[in-house]
């Protein structure tokens, strides 16, 4: 191992700016010959009592309640009683804010004293590229002698996105709901013009039509019969609804991804002719966060649209407030979208059964410890403690799911403000199958909000796609994903808007425009990587 061979893979890895700082740190955790400076993963010599600290990373998202920080809390509290104090160790928690993940990451990992024991990415680039650096400790054999029980939470599947050429660089959390989109429309227009819940893509473009024309909610120029933004939820949708997955009911993983499948042309074709009638949002390319569609669902204007599947049942969120601002309205969960390239079946993305990518840095010296905390979270009920906070003062436990009490004081619901980011190896609350995890989200929400909820859910959870586990990093992601993601809104907005008989020659130019980019680089290593897989 030499610094220059690894300067020059960092180069290509993360830019110039970060090669000195990153080269050091990915070389800090092995001596002259290569080897680790900390025995089997950092353990102290057997017989030592000596009190140690791990560090945890935690995203910080600037609200923490008046009486807590980001890393002194009643969970951070507990874990030291339960945990900590149990093991000798004094668990700090090191924050890094949610907006610059990333980039922070970057910084932490070229530290030799401040880089935490335990650090985490949803990026999978970010973790192949930290794995193939030598920057990361194989875990597998501690998971073997200190793991047991968060191997069998997190499982092999999951566990399996995690792994590079064999080895454990990472543990990857488990998510709870897989279900990612759902579609939902106005009962009470449809009620109004005098039409059933359309079926499919061709009857609800006949509906769209009908909302436009007759006007069913009085809105004259302000009808929206269609939402549409840049945001995934409305976007992919759409998308999906058109395209061929790649294998069986997998596809690729990227968004950025899409244009190379067979399909997407018609989606963009669809999405232009809606455009031109007057049929979907008129400025959705000015709404890469779907502020303004949301907005728009919440005042009534809106008569179809998708949306992520959880989204519109918070308290005082969306669906509250489109009853409040438009009496007699009802929005009715509907799965309308149907796929002619897969037996007309209503074909949406899923999520993997994985969430964020837990890694420990090679330099730590507490891998053991880092692994045993991780394991202890998985046990018992300690888990559901993170999630829920105290059992008869926050949630009450209901045939084995966690139900938080109705009332409960402003004090006890704070105590819950870091859970979901200290719960890292569970994306969401997992209590064994999803049927159960379902049940457990649901009953968090407003009692109003649940019955459509659980229809959301089952509609998310109907006909999906997921995405292809290559088990190695596809090297073209990297290096062109910002540039291909950047260009893919601009295929959508330019052929959404083109004249109907100008979109051949437009969408013809931008896809060229798409591979000259890196698309043809990407497509080849897809579908290397593809080949690679089916001879295995």
């Amino acid at each position: 191992m030499t610094v220059n061979v690894n300067q020059r893979v960092l180069k290509k890895a993360i830019g110039i700016g970060l090669t000195a700082v990153m080269g050091a740190t990915l070389l800090a955790g092995c001596s002259s010959d290569g080897k680790s400076n900390s025995a089997a993963g950092g353990t102290e010599a057997p017989g030592k009592a000596e009190r140690v600290t791990l560090k945890v990373e935690i995203f910080d998202r600037g609200k923490s309640p008046k009486q807590y920080t980001i890393t002194n809390n009643f969970m951070s509290q507990m874990i030291q009683k339960n945990f900590g104090d149990p093991n000798n160790i004094d668990v700090e928690f090191v924050p890094v804010q949610r907006s610059e993940e990333v980039t922070k990451l970057n910084v932490l990992m070229a530290s030799n004293s401040d880089v935490p024991d335990i650090v985490f990415t949803y990026d999978s680039s970010v973790f192949y590229r930290y794995a193939q650096q030598g920057g990361l400790t194989d875990v597998g054999p501690l998971l073997e002698e200190h793991g047991q029980t968060l191997k069998k939470f997190i499982g092999d599947e999951t566990m399996a996105f995690g792994q590079l050429d064999g080895k454990q660089f990472a543990i990857p959390g488990k998510r709870a709901i897989t279900g990612r989109y759902a579609s939902y429309i106005r009962q009470d227009w449809l009620d109004k013009v005098g039409l059933p819940v359309p079926k499919n893509t061709d009857e609800l473009y006949t509906t769209l039509k009908a909302f436009k024309e007759k006007d069913p909610g009085g809105l004259g120029t302000k009808t929206i019969p269609m939402g549409m933004s840049l945001g995934s939820a409305q976007l992919e949708t759409l998308i999906y609804s058109f395209i061929k997955p790649i294998s069986g009911d997998l596809t690729y993983s990227q968004r950025y991804e899409l244009p190379l499948h067979e399909g997407f042309k018609d989606a963009a074709q669809f999405l232009n002719k809606l455009y031109n009638e007057g049929l979907v949002s008129k400025d959705f390319s000015l709404d890469e966060d779907k502020a303004q569609v949301s907005k728009d669902i919440q005042n009534g204007n809106v008569g179809f649209f998708s949306e992520d599947v959880d989204t519109l049942f918070y308290a005082d969120g969306t669906l509250d407030n489109l009853y409040k601002n438009v009496p007699g309205s009802k929005l009715l969960p509907a799965d309308i979208l149907t796929n002619a390239k897969v037996d007309n079946k209503y074909i949406k993305s899923r999520y993997a059964s994985n969430g964020m990518y837990i890694m420990i840095p090679k330099s730590s010296k507490r891998a053991v410890e880092a692994v045993k905390y991780l394991d202890w979270m998985a046990t018992g009920n300690n888990l559901i403690d993170i999630y829920n906070g105290v059992e008869g003062e926050n949630y009450d436990m209901v045939d084995g799911i966690p139900v938080v009490k109705a009332d409960v004081s402003q004090e006890f619901q704070d105590r819950l403000f870091t859970s979901g980011d200290t719960a890292i190896i569970s994306n969401g609350k997992n209590l064994g199958d999803q049927a159960m995890n379902e049940k457990a989200w649901i009953s968090g929400f407003p009692v109003n909000n649940q019955e459509p909820l659980k229809q959301s859910i089952d509609i998310a959870n109907t006909d999906t796609v997921g995405p292809i586990v290559f088990g190695k990093p596809i090297e073209a992601e990297s290096k062109y994903g910002t540039t291909l993601s950047d260009k893919l809104n601009v295929i959508i907005v330019k052929t959404a808007m083109a004249k109907p008989d100008q979109f051949d020659a437009i969408f013809e130019q931008e896809m060229k425009d798409y591979m000259s980019l890196g698309g043809d680089k990407l497509k080849a290593e897809l579908e290397q990587a593809l080949t690679e897989i089916s001879a295995k």
